[in-house]
């Protein structure tokens, strides 16, 4: 058994790893709410958005079509990995690490792949195995729609000059604090949404202006950012839910084992005092004989 000097200074650190962890975890809660309601309130645009997107494009022939939804033979892949700057939140990155890699080495086995991350964690594990063109991490620390427009902005360049044939994203998809689902969506080209008999859905008939195309080019690009945008934000309220659960399951364990601690530390202490009692009436006896 340890002595006891040891033992309280096992109970003195794992109480201060339980102080740690308990802080963290309120301040990830704190900026879960701040995070969870701007990808809530942000969600029926998004998908709003891209419903009028779709119903709009569905109409365009293939010449009055985006350049953005121009498919390929696909040759060379981005993909956009998006996790967190720090760690300590669980399974978080691991997930959208693992899920990246699948897609590199299963789904597109044969074709040239490289990333683009989002996140520190990203950028310092697949840069050692593959190319990674830029790393985004400043994007966290002022995440805004601008900050990430101009990400959205360069890979729509990359996908328009014919660098890539195809853009993926990967992320982490807020669903409540304890849940986080790998999303894999295609971000370019864009993917023409028909109905089940593959013909366009021409039950509205809306009145254009300027003119049907016009909207639709303008459209394209402001949804592709916007589709960036939720993605990095899912990602952002997904990482403190993640990290405030992570916290709070270590937080219970450093309980938990400093009260077994306390424990052993009292039963050796008990022992000890024993032994010295034992000691001094067999002393005492000792002299008396």
């Amino acid at each position: 058994m340890a002595n006891l000097k040891e033992i309280r200074n096992r109970i003195a650190s794992v109480s201060s790893t339980m102080q740690i962890t308990s802080a963290m975890k309120m301040v990830s809660a704190a900026k879960l709410k701040k995070a969870q309601d701007a990808i809530t309130a942000m969600r029926p645009y998004s998908d709003k958005l891209t419903e009028l997107l779709q119903s709009l494009s569905a109409n365009l022939d293939a010449d009055s079509g985006s350049r953005f939804s121009e498919e390929r033979e696909i040759k060379k892949v981005l993909i956009v990995s998006i996790t967190s700057n720090r760690g300590l939140c669980g399974a978080f990155n691991s997930n959208i690490l693992k899920q990246s890699v699948s897609l590199a080495e299963n789904t597109y086995a044969g074709k040239e792949v490289e990333f683009l991350a989002i996140g520190k964690k990203s950028n310092d594990f697949l840069s050692r195995n593959y190319n990674v063109i830029a790393n985004h991490s400043s994007v966290f620390d002022d995440l805004t729609f601008d900050n990430v427009s101009a990400i959205a902005e360069e890979l729509m360049k990359l996908f328009v000059d014919g660098t890539y044939d195809k853009i993926e994203i990967v992320y982490n998809k807020f669903k409540n604090a304890a849940t986080q689902i790998v999303m894999t969506e295609q971000f370019l080209p864009i993917v023409a949404v028909v109905t089940e008999n593959e013909v366009p859905n021409n039950g509205t008939d809306y009145i254009y202006e300027p003119s049907e195309k016009e909207i639709v080019e303008q459209l394209i690009p402001k949804s592709l950012k916007t589709q960036l945008y939720k993605g990095v934000r899912d990602s952002f309220a997904s990482e403190h839910g993640a990290r405030m659960t992570a916290m709070h399951k270590a937080t219970d364990n450093a309980t938990e084992l400093r009260d077994q601690l306390k424990l052993t530390y009292n039963k050796a202490r008990q022992a000890a005092i024993t032994n010295e009692i034992l000691e001094i009436v067999g002393g005492a006896e000792a002299l008396n004989n």
